[in-house]
């Protein structure tokens, strides 16, 4: 059997540079593509403080689950990678802020090195609508 699979990209984000696609659904999933501090004209917003950055970060979260008409309640995993792990107490007020109680699963990776010299990036997958 046959299943399907739906490439989605939102309408508010530059369209993906590289071959991606923002959002994928399958199976009631939706798996949505590492998140970076980019604005919607798809320029790196890296000379901001991490906190900035992580509230675009955000920001460009909930616009991918906006076109697959997603909440934040629909999260069931969130991916979390830092560039500087001394950031992680500060992400996780600010990502606390962000999604409110629901307190889908989580992974925090510490990395050396993000692209664009980004501070952080976020992956989710969270069921469809």
């Amino acid at each position: 059997m046959s299943q399907r699979i739906e490439c989605v990209n939102a309408p508010t984000l530059i369209a993906p540079k590289g071959h991606y696609s923002h959002c994928v659904t399958a199976n009631g999933l939706v798996f949505i593509s590492g998140q970076l501090p980019v604005d919607k004209l798809g320029n790196a917003v890296i000379d901001v403080s991490f906190q900035e950055q992580a509230l675009l970060v955000l920001d460009n979260l909930q616009a991918c689950l906006d076109a697959v008409n997603c909440s934040k309640a629909q999260l069931v995993q969130v991916r979390v990678y830092i560039a500087d792990m001394e950031n992680w107490p500060l992400f996780n007020q600010v990502y606390a802020n962000w999604i409110g109680d629901h307190r889908p699963a989580r992974a925090v990776a510490g990395v050396a090195e993000l692209h664009f010299g980004a501070a952080l990036e976020i992956e989710a997958v969270a069921v469809s609508a």
